[in-house]
């Protein structure tokens, strides 16, 4: 039995998901693409701009964090800026974090205007000789309103309103389909090498949980064949973060019940909270009128969009251009499908159906 002071976790941080390893495995392809990329701006040129493409729990943050980790450690002419644009989702959030980054401090309060952000790190870029690398993280939360180009456009057009800035940017999205059209004037300049994420191997989760078992947890603690059976979970979601989440789940309900050892009941028992990460992560973005869009789209199997508008409409007041934005940010982060039919009035209809089952949904959202 383990006494009421004692842990199985030799080190609880190695099973959170923002845990940075210090052995990034089976991920150096990658890796090597994104230095390429950024090489030019090593020799004071511009970088060559990327687009980090692959589904969830594959990576590619942590490849992003790495790369800066190793660039503030080796050049100070770079200023590597990573934007989460789930939790910063405008043109003015984005310059925000970069004034931030560049400054030490945020902006002044009290009211300064997103041309005065925009152009204060435009001229430090040229004046100081610093050449901005900037990761967009999550880059689908720009896409509705288009926020994606304005973004985009005051990045990488900055040398022409300020000569001498240079500013690179690493797009980060979960989905390989590309779905969004950028505005011709941003294509003209973004022109981004595509960095794919596929999936891990069943060996290469081994490997990277088997490395996260070792290190987080004592001996003993997780049999090989345990382990297994948190990579079968991992393989059948696809995410390795589930696998990361599972590890810790699991050891605390062993904690739970004074085990020594993590059990596959732990495991089985645990993995129904450990499979949703992305749902909880991508809920915690939503505003009160989001949220009551998707508990409306929850209560039954499909919507027509112009039937769930007059639902929402008469619950909120709140008008079509809006309820248009909400559909298309909750289509963008993939917690519905807003899919076109060629039914309708005017020809093209949008069917709304929800990605996951409504009462890990509702649980979610207090409901």
């Amino acid at each position: 039995m383990l006494l009421w002071e004692e842990t199985l976790f030799k080190d609880r941080d190695r099973f959170e998901l923002d845990h940075l390893p210090e052995h990034f495995l089976h991920r150096e392809a990658q890796m090597n693409s994104l230095k390429f990329c950024i090489r030019p701006a090593l020799q004071g040129g511009r970088p060559v701009n990327a687009l980090c493409l692959g589904p969830p729990g594959t990576g590619k943050t942590t490849a992003i964090l790495k790369l800066f980790e190793e660039i503030e450690a080796h050049s100070s002419q770079i200023v590597p800026v990573h934007v989460n644009c789930q939790m910063n989702s405008t043109r003015y959030a984005v310059f925000y974090q970069l004034y931030k980054k560049i400054f030490q401090h945020a902006p002044p309060s009290s009211g300064i205007s997103f041309k005065r952000v925009f152009e204060k790190v435009a001229q430090h870029s040229a004046d100081e000789n610093k050449v901005l690398v900037v990761a967009l993280d999550d880059i689908n939360y720009l896409f509705p309103e288009k926020e994606v180009d304005h973004v985009l456009y005051s990045l990488l057009r900055a040398h022409e309103t300020c000569p001498g800035a240079r500013m690179g940017v690493i797009g980060v999205m979960s989905e390989l389909t590309l779905n969004y059209v950028f505005d011709p004037r941003v294509v003209s300049v973004f022109q981004a090498e595509d960095v794919v994420f596929p999936l891990y191997s069943r060996s290469e989760i081994r490997n990277i949980l088997g490395h996260r078992v070792q290190m987080g947890f004592y001996p003993g603690v997780m049999a090989d064949d345990i382990l297994d059976a948190v990579v079968d979970y991992t393989e059948k979601s696809g995410d390795l973060r589930v696998g990361i989440d599972l590890l810790k789940r699991s050891g605390l309900t062993a904690e739970k019940r004074a085990s020594k050892s993590i059990s596959s009941e732990d495991v089985a028992s645990s993995y129904d909270r450990s499979r949703l990460v992305h749902l909880t992560y991508a809920l915690k973005s939503l505003k009160a009128d989001e949220q009551k869009v998707l508990q409306l789209a929850v209560s039954q199997e499909s919507w027509r969009a112009g039937d769930l508008f007059h639902r929402f409409h008469e619950e909120t007041g709140a008008g079509y251009t809006r309820f248009h934005e909400i559909l298309n940010k909750l289509d963008a982060i993939r917690l519905i499908n807003a899919d076109f039919t060629g039914a309708g009035e005017r020809g093209r209809s949008r069917v709304i159906t929800v990605r996951y089952e409504p009462e890990e949904i509702l649980s979610r959202l207090g409901s």
